[in-house]
């Protein structure tokens, strides 16, 4: 931990001045303040930039015993670095939130009947916890978690440089919907029509993890991701980032698909597509509600942590305001 802290970093505790942590005496991490209303954030870390084993040891004690249990099952060792990752990204992440109230170690998850994890806040717990909702998306190269207050949250991550499909259009046949389909088969050029089935790919994960019933009970058949311009026309074409709105249909006959959600699309460091979705608030006039806003960390927790926003690193490609 001798990296030199950038002022564009979260201050560190003045005490965090060892290579090896000590579990009993875990330096707080930097509080982080609330997203506010329309507002998600956005922490990742990248793996491949963890060299030092003994931090990994370190974080590895963070983890609750069952979590310990599932790290050590995975065979291969870059697979269990990026469970033990994904683990400690999300309990300090939620830990900034509590103003630092709750050590890392304390968190305790449940997951709902559909198998989406959240948050199980202990009775009698003198801190009153804010409606923190959260969801985490990994590649081998990144993990993200993002943060909202009070409305659900999905996200997901792509590689924009993952392996080509050799056949797009008879996998969307299978995934997705008509209408996608055939958007997907109005691009001639394979590499902008696998960019494109990326894009679409990463939307639809993000909606299905945001609702919470998992893929069965929300098959990527049945809804449907267009974008539109700003004259409502469909978009016959690549669309420019600063032309379309990514938008909704559900089926009609659907119980468990609502259209009641609004996106946002972004590239991260040149490498990675991020999805987010959120339930709209609709208490919030029409045209506050078509733009989210979005706050991004890159992080290595007790190490640095990075405000992105702003930055180069990330790009938006549609729905941030």
């Amino acid at each position: 931990m001798h990296r030199l802290l950038r002022g564009d970093m979260l201050p560190l505790p003045s005490n965090l001045v060892s290579r090896h942590l000590v579990v009993s005496s875990l330096p707080s991490l930097p509080p982080a303040p609330f997203p506010l209303r329309r507002e998600a954030h956005l922490w990742y870390i990248v793996p491949n930039e963890l060299e030092d084993a003994s931090l990994l040891q370190d974080y590895m004690k963070l983890l609750s015993p069952c979590e310990k249990e599932n790290v050590l099952s995975i065979k291969g060792e870059a697979l269990k670095k990026c469970a033990i990752l994904s683990r400690v990204l999300v309990r300090t992440t939620l830990s900034r939130y509590t103003d630092c109230k709750v050590n890392p170690r304390l968190f305790k998850f449940r997951k709902n009947r559909f198998g989406k994890p959240e948050v199980e806040h202990q009775n009698g717990c003198l801190w009153v916890p804010p409606s923190l909702q959260f969801n985490i998306s990994h590649t081998s190269s990144m993990i993200a978690c993002g943060v909202t207050v009070d409305v659900p949250i999905g996200i997901d991550i792509e590689e924009k440089r993952r392996k080509p499909v050799n056949n797009i259009l008879s996998l969307a046949h299978r995934y997705f919907s008509p209408y996608e389909v055939q958007y997907l088969a109005s691009f001639m050029d394979p590499e902008s029509r696998q960019s494109e089935f990326l894009r679409l790919w990463t939307l639809k994960e993000a909606y299905v993890k945001a609702l919470g019933r998992g893929f069965s009970g929300a098959p990527f058949r049945d809804f449907t991701i267009r974008f539109e311009n700003s004259t409502d026309s469909v978009v016959p074409e690549r669309p420019k980032s600063e032309e379309f709105r990514i938008m909704i249909d559900t089926a009609s006959d659907s119980v468990n698909l609502t259209a009641n959600w609004q996106f946002a699309l972004v590239e991260l460091c040149g490498s990675h597509l991020a999805a987010i979705c959120m339930e709209k608030d609709e208490n919030m006039p029409g045209t506050e509600q078509e733009f989210l806003k979005l706050k991004v960390w890159k992080t290595l927790p007790f190490v640095e942590d990075k405000c992105m926003s702003q930055t180069d690193a990330v790009i938006n490609i549609s729905g941030l305001c």
